[in-house]
């Protein structure tokens, strides 16, 4: 069903494949996750060639604000994937963000690399 948040997914995947380089055949879309033994489920999840995940997306509808709760959905997500990418949009306002795990630290970014970046 074409919800307003599937809208945005739609247009970041064609986005992240024609602008950005990302194979299809590399996006999951809603992809199951255990969170403190909840069901739960991510937007999108790209893995480079190797399998491994590289970026985690969390998606909005257009008429529900980014905040703080999204970046901690986001987060929360990631304690159990451990991806060093991460974006977050409302198809109005994007947020990029590279995590350093060994550093235990993150970084803004202006822009998402390309996939051959990610290589």
């Amino acid at each position: 069903m074409l919800t307003p948040e599937e809208w945005v997914r739609q247009h970041w995947v064609h986005h992240l494949h024609k602008e950005k380089g990302y194979p299809l055949s590399l996006m999951k879309i809603e992809g199951g996750l255990l969170l403190n033994s909840l069901q739960k489920r991510s937007d999108l999840v790209i893995y480079n060639t190797s399998g491994e995940r590289i970026l985690l997306a969390e998606f909005k509808a257009p008429t529900v604000k980014i905040t703080e709760n999204t970046f901690r959905q986001i987060a929360n997500y990631n304690t159990i994937y451990k991806i060093p990418l991460l974006l977050v949009s409302n198809g109005l306002e994007h947020h990029y963000c590279s995590i350093d795990f060994d550093h235990g630290n993150f970084t803004f970014l202006a822009d998402l690399p390309t996939f051959a970046h990610e290589q």
